[in-house]
This record gives structure tokens, C-alpha cells and sequence, in this order.
């Protein structure tokens, strides 16, 4: 488990961001993974996917994807111009491909093609950050490890003042320092919903949020 420490919080902050959670788990009180997947394996893949491409994108694709590659042997097998072919609507996707390819050269030579469930094991694969393993230990193997900090989460943590920075483990420090642990799987996934719903980037809509009264930026 990661330890981070930081500096105490003066009472009324604590107080403002036990409501701020409060109000976020009634107003997205069902809080699941966007992405689609079937197995650990599926979720990893979509996972790596998804940089720099919306959810939506990654599941269209991912349905013929995996029809066509179910295991890391078949993605070998394939070889990287292929995968490319099949990703290139995600965006990136010569890196993407580079990355998948390599990362099924491990599954299948030091895991037998079983994704691994520890944090250390999983960043130390190719293509893989922390923001991939928190996805991949939460959401396939319910393990909590940390919180997910994608773009939304990153983005909505420093409008909301729970954060001022902009790395991202900074920022998911910064948030583990008071979120309850058990809460932390679903934590990012209420934000990230909260910023495709309400808290957009281009155009938040500050008069229907919910969070308003206790956020720094409503109306700014």
C-alpha cells in the first residue's frame, strides 16, 4: 500500500469536504467503471486505450477488438501493424499498439497471461502508469490501492480546492488524506461522472451542481 503524508486541516475544510462528499454520493449513488470489459485482461487493455480518447470511443471498439484478440497469444500472434489497424480510431495508436504488444510479452512470459494484482507488478508493465494499475486493481480484482486521477478527476480536485496540483499522484495524495479508503474506487468514479454531467470543462453547469454552495470556482 502507498503512504503519503501531508500537513493537518483546519476544521471548517474538513467540514466543507465531508459535505462535498456527502453530496456526491447522493447525487451519483451508483458509481461503476465506464469501461466496458469482461476479465481483468479486457479491463487493462481498455484501460491503456483510453489515453487521450473518450470511454465512449475505447467501448466502441473494444466489442470487435476482443472478438479478435482474447488473449495475449493472440495479440502476439497478430504482431503491431495489426493491432494498429484495430485501435487506430482511439487515437496515439502506434504507441498504443507498441505498448499492448509489449505488455503481452510479459503477461505470457513472466505471468502465464494472467494480469497481476499487485501495484508494483502492474507499473512495472509496459504502457501501464498508476492511474491504469488503481483502474485495474478497484474495478477487476476489487482491491483498494489508491484513487483513480484521470483528467476529470485532476481537473474537478483543484476547482473544488481539494488539490493545487496539477501531477497526478500529487493530486491523488492530496485526496487519500481524506476520502475514506472503503470510498475510494467509487470517489473517482462519482468525479468522473460529475465532470462528463455537470462539471464540464468548456461549459461547467454551475447553477445545476450540486456541490455549489461548498465550491471554490461555482460561477467562475
Amino acid at each position: 500500500m502507498t503512504r503519503f503524508h501531508t500537513s493537518p486541516v483546519p476544521l471548517d475544510e474538513q467540514k466543507r469536504r465531508k459535505r462535498i462528499l456527502r453530496k456526491l454520493n447522493a447525487a451519483y449513488p451508483v458509481a461503476a467503471c465506464s469501461l466496458r470489459h469482461e476479465s481483468p485482461f479486457q479491463l487493462l487493455i481498455a484501460t491503456i486505450l483510453s489515453a487521450q480518447c473518450t470511454d465512449k470511443r475505447v467501448n466502441e471498439v473494444t466489442p470487435g477488438l476482443f472478438k479478435r484478440f482474447k488473449t495475449p497469444g493472440d495479440f502476439l500472434r497478430a504482431g503491431i501493424p495489426e493491432i494498429e489497424n484495430a485501435i487506430r480510431s482511439t487515437g496515439f495508436y502506434h504507441n498504443k499498439a507498441k505498448n499492448i504488444y509489449a505488455l503481452c510479452q510479459r503477461l505470457k512470459e513472466d505471468y502465464k497471461s494472467e494480469v497481476p494484482h499487485t501495484i508494483d507488478e502492474l507499473v512495472a508493465l509496459p504502457g501501464v502508469g498508476r492511474k491504469t494499475a488503481n483502474v485495474v486493481l478497484g474495478n477487476a480484482f476489487g482491491i483498494i490501492e489508491g484513487i483513480v486521477v484521470d483528467t476529470h478527476v485532476g481537473r474537478i480536485s483543484r476547482k473544488l480546492g481539494f488539490s493545487e496540483s496539477a501531477d497526478p499522484e500529487k493530486v491523488e495524495r492530496d485526496l487519500t488524506a481524506f476520502v475514506p479508503r472503503k470510498e475510494w474506487i467509487d470517489f473517482s468514479h462519482r468525479l468522473i461522472m460529475h465532470g462528463r454531467q455537470i462539471c464540464r470543462a468548456r461549459t461547467p453547469l454551475c447553477a445545476d451542481c450540486p456541490l455549489a454552495a461548498d465550491c471554490p470556482s461555482a460561477g467562475k
